[in-house]
């Protein structure tokens, strides 16, 4: 059965691992104390203080169970059926940062010298992280064969039909190394024999305690429609008194059609509808120093461009400098966004509902120019500055328009929950001006959701490579 193998494994795991600690110390000694490289570099030049490996590798006896233990409260022992790549380097990372501070607390009731072992450390980090991810790269691979052929499998079946019934069979046919079987499904909606992609309901849900005596399955997914949860509770207690695995699948895409988390109010579970990471109050900290310090730098990078932009404006038009115009930001809240005009003066009560076209007459020659490059949007960086937008974000929209999408395009106002943005994941990606709200909205809600400070570098990065010039203004 699937739990056995998953069990040997792990065991398995285990025992390679405390291998590869072991060749990686060795590695590391050699290279450390021993190596041409180490007689080269000055840095690098062994000490008459370090005993013999024999006598130094005494040490593994403390390091190997201290790295297991923090191997293990990493994660790096579960089913590696749906987990990701990235997901697996980043647990074995922190699982050897935290192996090092282990080494560090070793060395010093050992009392041994701290000198010459910041290279040791440091090579030895590189070694055993590199070590570990290429063999789990391998694990992984011939799992992922394995399970292809119909080997190590996982025996499911599902109970309850729903959208997400089918949402669940799409995503296992599709990734058949997972390497889940799905036996078929118990409903009582459907007659006996009614399939999707091949999976057949097999049964009523009040025949689960029947197929549970079995004990051929390894694991019930509860995929019951929003209005069978009364069926629930009783559903849950006889998966529990079997002891078999259950997962829960809610259907509530429709409803909450994001990723939500759950948060523990003193024993009492709450959902959050969607996971926003600005709302914390140290992230949000965070992003503003880095808006404070990146619209400093760049408001002195770009001041000769901004200098010679007015000039120009100025000299080939009549009217002000800088353009103010009204945009909706954090919280709904209104605030007057900065841009050098790049369009004749016109008639305010117009201007608000107007969308700038093809062509459009009222686009000045230089404002043409400004646009297409986004000099243009350069004066925002002094809204960046006041705290009315950041570097990235969803762009801001006009009072008018706000209100039109609001009724016309599902879950447009969450961009409000995070400040506008001069850049965005929307614009890196082709959506600016005249092209689709929908697929700007849904780049903004994935911006929203999954920011970090490394997302919003990427963004900014991206938008000096192909941000700036906007094919779609006009």
């Amino acid at each position: 059965m699937i739990k056995d193998n998953q069990k040997l494994l792990n065991r398995f795991h285990v025992l390679i691992d405390a291998v590869l600690i072991a060749i990686s110390f060795l590695l590391t000694y050699y290279i450390r104390f021993e190596s041409i490289l180490a007689y080269r570099i000055y840095w690098l030049h062994p000490s008459n203080y370090w005993d013999d490996i024999a006598t130094f590798s005494r040490m593994l006896f403390f390091v190997i169970p201290g790295y297991l233990i923090s191997y293990a409260f990493c994660n790096m022992y579960g089913s590696k059926r749906s987990k990701s790549k990235r997901l697996e380097l980043w647990n074995i990372v922190k699982a050897n940062v935290i192996g090092l501070a282990y080494f560090t607390i070793v060395l010093v009731i050992l009392k041994k010298s701290m000198e010459y072992m910041r290279a040791f450390f440091l090579i030895f980090f590189i070694v055993n992280t590199l070590l570990d991810y290429v063999f789990r790269l391998v694990v992984k691979a011939i799992l992922k064969s394995m399970r292809k052929r119909g080997y190590n499998l996982k025996h499911v079946i599902l109970v309850g039909y729903s959208r997400t019934t089918e949402k669940y069979i799409n995503r296992i046919l599709a990734n058949p190394e997972w390497g889940y079987h799905i036996h078929g499904i118990l409903d009582d909606n459907h007659k006996k024999g009614f399939a999707y992609k091949g999976i057949k309901v097999m049964d009523t849900i009040n025949e689960l305690p029947s197929y549970l005596e079995t004990n051929e399955f390894d694991e019930i997914a509860i995929t019951l429609s929003i209005d069978e949860y009364g069926k629930l509770e009783r559903i849950v207690n006889e998966c529990e008194k079997s002891g078999v695995h259950t997962q829960f699948i809610p259907d509530y895409n429709n409803i909450i059609p994001t990723r939500p988390y759950t948060e523990d109010y003193n024993g009492l579970p709450v959902i959050n509808i969607r996971r926003v990471p600005l709302s914390n109050g140290w992230n949000a900290f965070i992003k503003r120093m880095m808006d404070i310090a990146g619209s400093l730098v760049c408001i002195v990078l770009f001041s000769i461009p901004m200098l010679v932009t007015a000039i120009i404006i100025k000299a080939t038009s009549k009217g002000p400098l800088i353009f103010k115009q009204t945009r909706v930001g954090l919280h709904n809240r209104e605030f007057s966004m900065y841009k050098f005009r790049s369009m004749e003066v016109q008639n305010e009560a117009k201007e608000k509902k107007a969308w700038t076209t093809k062509n459009d007459p009222r686009v000045t020659p230089i404002g043409r120019f400004i646009r297409k490059t986004s000099i243009d949007e350069l004066p925002q960086l002094f809204n960046v500055l006041k705290g009315d937008m950041s570097l990235v974000g969803p762009r801001p929209e006009r009072p008018f328009f706000v209100e039109k999408f609001k009724e016309e395009i599902p879950r447009y106002m969450i961009k409000h929950q995070v400040r506008p943005g001069i850049t965005g994941w929307a614009q890196v990606n082709g959506y600016r001006g005249d092209t689709s709200i929908r697929l700007r909205i849904e780049h903004d809600l994935f911006y929203i959701e999954n920011w970090t400070i490394g997302f919003d570098i990427k963004i900014l990065f991206l938008t000096i490579f192909k941000g700036f010039v906007n094919k779609n203004a006009y």
